[in-house]
């Protein structure tokens, strides 16, 4: 049971408690929630969640010291990017659940949490339709070669001849590396445009239900493009580096909306400069934000600012799950994502 738990495993949702004229349960608050780094335009679905547990919110000012002094006292954490490492944790006196709003968990020490009995939560289904349809998106815009053709019509040029050559979506091999709700989700979708689709997922055997599963050097050599979804862990941190893209196919795409860190930025560059890619399209980079004039004049490289997440209603899905997460906890009931 986590530390403080005042309820057994398995007890029953939280009643729901009187409310005041604006909703918010006039009854002297039991919990203490902290935001490490607020980044939602408002709080207000976590308030009204959590006002039913007499949880109040306070938002900490995203800087060590400010998270350090507000988190002390709290019974949880709701966490973006601000990094909980194990001396913060060792400084958490009645935190019983650390709840990330968004899939990753790479900035939480989930091995030093579950050393002090803190329960580590994730939403790990918020975004799938939004990361899909932006990887889909990135990889068709840079098939149909969609910038250069703008490009074109706005220097007053005309034609097919500086776009060759563009091959036949059908005739071509997208390899996706990961193969979770993301990377399925827009497998269906490849489907639906006739493409064959290759897998390597280390964690997954070969099954009637799956598309080939191939080791990563073989979906490389075979693929036209390449689509990452995999975490970053300390087995993926550099996976793209120069050895792996030289064993890209001459012309072949990669694409990246899953963590920056699994591409080592230089090689890539280096790749499409000497003409070895035929494109590369990035929502995440090795340090955000990059570096903007290294990438100024990269040919063939489509960027967007890490925002494959997002949709008005999927930041809303995220709030609403975080919070639910710490409200099942705090009442003594099972997480719906515990991480660790």
């Amino acid at each position: 049971m986590p530390r403080g738990s005042a309820s057994a495993p398995g007890a029953p949702h939280a009643p729901e408690l009187p409310r005041d004229a604006a909703g918010v349960s006039p009854i002297t608050p039991r919990f203490k929630v902290v935001v490490t780094d607020q980044v939602f335009p408002s709080l207000e679905i976590e308030r009204r969640l959590l006002a039913r547990i007499a949880a109040t919110i306070e938002v900490a000012d995203g800087t060590p010291a400010g998270v350090r002094e507000k988190a002390a006292s709290a019974d949880a954490l709701l966490n973006t990017y601000f990094p909980i490492d194990a001396d913060l944790i060792a400084g958490l006196t009645r935190c019983r659940v650390i709840a990330r709003y968004g899939i990753g968990v790479d900035n939480v020490d989930t091995e030093a949490a579950k050393q002090a009995r803190i329960i580590v939560t994730n939403v790990p289904d918020y975004s799938v339709e939004e990361v899909a349809a932006h990887a889909l998106a990135m990889m068709l815009s840079l098939l149909r070669r969609l910038p250069r053709a703008d490009s074109i019509v706005r220097e007053g040029q005309w034609g097919v001849d500086r776009l060759r050559p563009i091959r036949r979506l059908s005739e071509l091999t997208f390899g996706l590396v990961g193969y979770g709700r993301i990377a399925r989700r827009l497998a269906a979708s490849i489907a639906t445009l006739g493409g064959r689709i290759v897998v390597h997922d280390p964690y997954l055997r070969a099954g009637p239900d799956l598309p080939p599963l191939l080791s990563l050097d073989d979906l490389l050599e075979t693929s036209d493009v390449v689509s990452i979804h995999a975490p970053a862990t300390a087995a993926t941190r550099g996976l793209f580096d120069a050895t792996k893209l030289a064993r890209m196919r001459p012309g072949a795409i990669l694409v990246n909306t899953s963590r920056g860190p699994l591409v080592i930025m230089s090689d890539l560059v280096e790749a499409l400069r000497a003409g070895r890619l035929g494109g590369a399209a990035l929502d995440v980079f090795e340090k955000e934000p990059p570096d903007a004039k290294r990438l100024r004049d990269v040919p063939n490289l489509l960027l967007s600012p890490h925002v494959a997440y997002y949709s008005e209603e999927s930041l809303q899905e995220s709030q609403r799950k975080a919070a639910t997460q710490i409200l099942k906890v705090l009442t003594g009931q099972p997480p719906d994502y515990p991480v660790n």
